[in-house]
């Protein structure tokens, strides 16, 4: 539970306040931009909500922090927001909310899917986020993009009979996953689902293709706020940036609208926007010239 008297300095007084034990993982500012901005090393809170809906968004980010460092002075209810998650995207895709610190605050998705439903990476193991995903049909595959966010998988996979898919480069995280990916190869799973590996961030990361909407991309790419373009980042790169650079340049054969991270801003752009970003990250990280 976030501590009021540990608030970091720069919030500005009123409801809602960010603690010191913030570790700036960026989930509350996608989830209340116009409350949560970026301090050097934390979040906090640049404005206090002024409408219903901020107060909502702003209790969701309170809810979906995974250290507990949001609060309420007057320590307004939070079950409301709760039962906003999983939180639609578009169509059959939701965001988990209940972000795990297991995972250093990375998102999870879930997929709502007539032939079985996906979990995208682990939330928190979360009674009230169990039972609502239990409503929604309970998850047939969790995939794992890689080691880093496994999280509570374990424990959704026990509750729902699910199987855990990973590369085997990560299967030290999850020993024992169900269906291990093997290779650098593309596996198709049904004509909705593609599992494309992308090593680079781990040996063995993999992104999932949805429908070809949807790109789930782990720690490969996400949407930077300050570049204001597609972004991947050598300093969070713990196997390879020559060979991250090289799946980059794979992610090329395909087209997708949404770029959906574990860390890092979610965007949606026409195809081909999003591959004049493609092409111009490729670039910056010293691949073919676009």
């Amino acid at each position: 539970m976030a501590d009021p008297r540990k608030q970091v300095p720069e919030n500005i007084p009123g409801e809602f306040f960010v603690d010191t034990t913030c570790i700036d993982c960026d989930a509350c500012r996608q989830l209340a931009p116009e409350t949560f901005g970026d301090a050097p090393d934390s979040s906090y809170v640049y404005s206090q909500p002024q409408t219903d809906e901020q107060t909502r968004s702003a209790l969701r980010a309170l809810v979906a922090c995974p250290t507990g460092s949001i609060g309420t002075l007057s320590k307004l209810s939070v079950r409301e927001a709760m039962d906003d998650f999983p939180l639609p995207l578009e169509g059959d895709v939701y965001y988990c909310g209940f972000n795990s610190p297991d995972s250093y605050g990375a998102s999870s998705y879930f997929i709502r899917h007539p032939e079985g439903n996906w979990l995208i990476d682990s939330p928190k193991y979360v009674t009230h986020l169990v039972k609502n995903i239990e409503a929604l049909g309970g998850v047939k595959y969790i995939f794992l993009s890689h080691r880093d966010d496994v999280a509570d998988a374990e424990k959704f996979a026990a509750r729902f009979g699910s199987q855990r898919i990973i590369h085997k480069f990560e299967l030290s995280a999850q020993p024992d996953a169900e269906i291990v990916i093997e290779g650098t190869e593309p596996r198709q799973f049904s004509d909705d689902f593609l599992i494309i590996p992308t090593p680079g961030h781990t040996r063995g990361h993999c992104v999932l293709l949805y429908k070809n909407y949807f790109l789930f991309t782990g720690d490969h790419l996400w949407w930077s706020r300050v570049r204001k373009g597609l972004s991947a980042s050598r300093g969070v790169c713990w196997y390879s940036w020559e060979e991250q650079t090289q799946s980059m340049e794979r992610l090329s054969n395909y087209n997708f609208t949404w770029v959906i991270p574990g860390h890092g801003e979610r965007i949606k752009l026409a195809p081909d926007i999003m591959q004049q970003q493609l092409s111009t990250l490729i670039e910056r990280m010293g691949g073919w010239p676009g």
